[in-house]
């Protein structure tokens, strides 16, 4: 079983709510802090059942809204249908991450004193399943 890093501390809700959602998770720090959602479930659309999604912990954070997500390895959709905004990489950890390059918008502006970690993988979950819809 691999040991999993807590590199550092987040926030007692974030990290209550990683514990409950079930998955492996780390926080590492690679030039910025990093959590890794290992064995994140992708739905059937794509090339990998699981994947580690990562979520770029930013500064300021929880005033400074989350963004994107990153991907190891690399999804591709099965109908052989190009995804949008998904061709940057990433090194982290040592390993070349996919950046979906997901924000939200005026009709969904991050709010400090709703949004957190638990509504940004709500949204992740979200754009994989609105991905498979196009």
């Amino acid at each position: 079983m691999m040991e999993l890093r807590r590199q550092f501390n987040l926030l007692a809700h974030d990290a209550q709510f990683l514990n409950d959602y079930g998955l492996p998770w780390e926080t590492i720090v690679d030039g910025s802090p990093w959590i890794l959602l290992h064995e994140f479930p992708v739905p059937d659309f794509y090339n990998h059942d699981h994947v580690t999604a990562a979520i770029r912990m930013e500064t300021g954070y929880p005033n400074t809204p989350l963004n994107m997500v990153y991907f190891y390895p690399f999804l591709e959709r099965v109908n052989g249908k190009k995804i949008g905004a998904a061709d940057v990489l990433q090194k982290i950890d040592g390993k070349d991450y996919q950046r979906w390059s997901r924000h939200r918008s005026s009709a969904n502006p991050w709010k400090p004193d709703q949004d957190d970690l638990f509504s940004h993988v709500t949204l992740v979950e979200d754009w994989l399943l609105r991905e498979c819809a196009k």
